[in-house]
């Protein structure tokens, strides 16, 4: 399944005791379809606030009477107006959401403006000042390879490894918006937030791109700046193995 949702009213991806999250609601829904529990796999676990206009996620079914692609009209009928299977089909055997997943591609919407419209609060973060987008993109350009992101993952972040392969870092300009697009194997805790919120900071104090490596070679959690808000981010595709993996 193709998923996308607007993660405000939800507490993340991840089924929490007592908290609204999106795996949640689709178990929910699929329980209701099969008549008993259904666990379902998510290509990423987005956090609370972060919307997704492209996770990808399997579940087993011992149902026979709805075929592959027919799997998202009959799903939508039973989740929330915040939550849509955009597509369905049939996995291969094997196949895991997560584990076949090649790459995760995160967007993440800024909104240069001294008057910003209501209804675009929830999916974008306004910024009074228009940064300079070719200074953002020598900082967006540090990050590109393999790296230990230690000084990005936020406090509590239980991986083993931080080391992460970044494919592709960039801003780019989209109408009223500057988006700052990554593409990665994976990503530690809240990365592409705590990425954005420093590059902002080092663009702002004029600072090069020399300093930013530096604070990433550091491994120290105090060289990263503030996080951006949650409200901005999505994941916005899932490259698996056949797919093109650019443009992205």
């Amino acid at each position: 399944m193709t998923l996308a949702y607007d993660g405000t009213d939800f507490a993340g991806w991840q089924v929490q005791k007592n908290q609204r999250t999106v795996q949640g609601v689709i178990e929910q829904a699929l329980e209701r379809m099969h008549g008993h529990p259904v666990r379902i796999r998510g290509a990423g676990r987005t956090d609370t606030g972060v919307h997704a206009t492209g996770q990808v996620a399997n579940f087993p079914s011992d149902l026979d009477s709805i075929q592959g692609e027919r799997w998202s009209l009959a799903t939508n009928s039973y989740l929330p107006p915040d939550v849509r299977v955009l597509e369905s089909s049939e996995a291969e055997p094997g196949f895991s959401a997560k584990e076949s997943a090649l790459l995760r591609v995160y967007a993440y919407y800024l909104l240069p403006a001294q008057i910003g419209p209501p209804h675009l609060r929830r999916f974008c973060w306004k910024i009074l000042r228009r940064p300079n987008m070719e200074a953002l993109n020598r900082l967006a350009a540090v990050f590109v390879g393999e790296h230990d992101f230690t000084t990005f993952a936020a406090a509590g972040d239980s991986s083993r490894s931080k080391v992460r392969r970044v494919l592709s870092s960039c801003f780019y300009p989209e109408g009223p918006f500057l988006v700052f697009r990554v593409a990665a194997t994976s990503f530690v805790w809240k990365m592409v937030r705590s990425l954005l919120g420093t590059m902002l900071e080092y663009e702002a104090e004029g600072r090069p791109p020399a300093e930013l490596a530096q604070a990433l070679a550091a491994r120290e959690r105090a060289q990263a700046g503030s996080s951006a808000p949650a409200r901005g981010l999505f994941l916005e595709r899932v490259v698996y193995d056949g797919e093109e993996l650019f443009p992205l």
